[in-house]
């Protein structure tokens, strides 16, 4: 059998991509199946990464393809200004329905930027519509990962994300400090003894601004583009009293640890704290077709649909809102969530991915191992004059073994599917483990 023709890499500009360096030596995938990839030259590639954290039951998923393919053929598009199709109804009860109590008024997006862009407009519209217009403050955190739309950039704290386009962000955004600290954190299991004190640092930009500017603080409960940064213990929990005692709206980003990454629904649910909004997309259709959600609270959706008397509460929405393909997906993956306890069976794989991650504590250039639920990151050192280049050495000599990980500056991510197993979970660190010992 032929292998298949190289195609013309001239005209697609990639995202997030050397493209220049990835041009002259690509890794193409062309196919995918349970917990693998297929190069174009026919490897296996174990999927390490549930794609972008987004394929969480597994790739191709039959229930998914034809739940998708039925509904092709059946309704290809409907509007979702002032006309619905019964699939976008069923699919917000379906996501309330694994939502924390209360927070089960579900606004359709096409993906976790549009999400968060989302979530921030309904924070703003909400202080307004409550007489409190003054409310637009809003505050993120420093190496916060909220997606590439302007809000996103603007209350998100990654700096390459942001410098280009500085002069662009939205004005009135402050910023949490971080979490991550190795001086105090470093090789903890799960959640660090050390920094909920950090949350308090809203109480000096409440002083510094006054709570009657601030509509919202938005935060990822787990941080996993910038490295994985897990929250410390009591952190989440101090901010949401500080938001609600100041009448600040909290927004919990889950566009990735929502549906099982944790090993509960939502992060939300694995900490015990309840935000007022909640930012989803990824999980929420296994990735097979491009959607997001904001979970909103029955306070806030009253709040705004409630002050207007007739015609249109809230002036925001996006062609593919509810979109009857990403309906369908939707549906059949939290069908299948539901079905094969994929939420308890992530629980029930952390232990053993959190004993192969720290295998790797002392093996060569690690200066860190971070994990909660199945996630784990491993930072190594940098070389000297050239930040992010062992990482990205890792990543690519891991790519060659069959193995697909993560890497954001010198930080590997590691996220499988859920539906991995303990001897993949095996593999997967062993190789790593492997290449560390390889690369200078």
């Amino acid at each position: 059998m032929n292998a298949p023709a190289q195609p013309d890499l001239s005209h697609l500009w990639m995202p997030f991509t050397a493209n220049r360096q990835f041009k002259a030596q690509p890794r193409l995938l062309a196919g995918a199946k349970g917990m693998y990839y297929t190069s174009v030259d026919g490897r296996q590639i174990l999927d390490g990464t549930a794609g972008l954290w987004c394929v969480n039951a597994g790739h191709c998923r039959d229930e998914i393809t034809q739940a998708v393919s039925r509904q092709i053929a059946h309704l290809d598009y409907a509007p979702g200004f002032q006309l619905g199709h019964p699939d976008a109804f069923d699919a917000a009860a379906a996501v309330a329905g694994v939502m924390p109590q209360g927070l089960d008024r579900i606004f359709f997006t096409n993906s976790g930027s549009e999400s968060v862009d989302t979530a921030l407009k309904i924070a703003l519209a909400y202080h307004r519509a409550r007489g409190e217009g003054q409310r637009t403050r809003l505050i993120g955190r420093e190496r916060g990962y909220h997606g590439v739309g302007f809000g996103g950039i603007s209350v998100g704290g990654i700096s390459p994300n942001r410098k280009a386009f500085s002069g662009a962000l939205l004005p009135a955004v402050d910023h949490l400090p971080h979490t991550h600290s190795l001086e105090h954190n470093a090789h903890t299991r799960g959640q660090p003894e050390w920094g909920a004190h950090l949350a308090d640092e809203l109480e000096r930009l409440v002083a510094l601004h006054d709570a009657s500017t601030i509509a919202a603080v938005i935060v990822e409960p787990l941080a996993g583009s910038t490295g994985v940064l897990v929250p410390p213990k009591g952190y989440l929990e101090k901010l949401r009293e500080i938001t609600r005692r100041h009448g600040i709206l909290l927004i919990f980003d889950e566009v990735i640890t929502g549906f099982g990454r944790l090993g509960a629904a939502t992060a939300s649910e694995y900490f015990g704290v309840t935000p007022d909004l909640m930012t989803l997309a990824k999980g929420v259709s296994n990735a097979a077709v491009p959607a997001g959600a904001v979970a909103v609270s029955r306070e806030v959706y009253d709040g705004v649909v409630g002050a207007t008397q007739a015609g249109i509460e809230f002036f925001h929405g996006y062609t593919y809102s509810g979109h009857p393909l990403a309906a369908a997906a939707i549906l059949a993956t939290l069908d299948i969530y539901r079905r094969d306890g994929l939420f308890a069976r992530a629980a029930s794989l952390a232990p053993a991915l959190e004993a192969a991650a720290h295998s790797l504590e002392k093996a060569p250039h690690v200066i860190d191992v971070r994990n909660l639920g199945l996630v784990a990151g491993i930072e190594l050192r940098p070389r000297d004059g050239a930040p992010g280049a062992r990482a990205a050495e890792v990543f690519q000599k891991c790519f060659d073994r069959g193995v697909l990980v993560r890497y954001t500056g010198d930080i590997l991510a590691v996220s499988p599917p859920l539906i991995i197993n303990e001897d993949q979970i095996g593999q997967l660190f062993d190789t790593i483990g492997q290449v560390l010992k390889e690369v200078q």
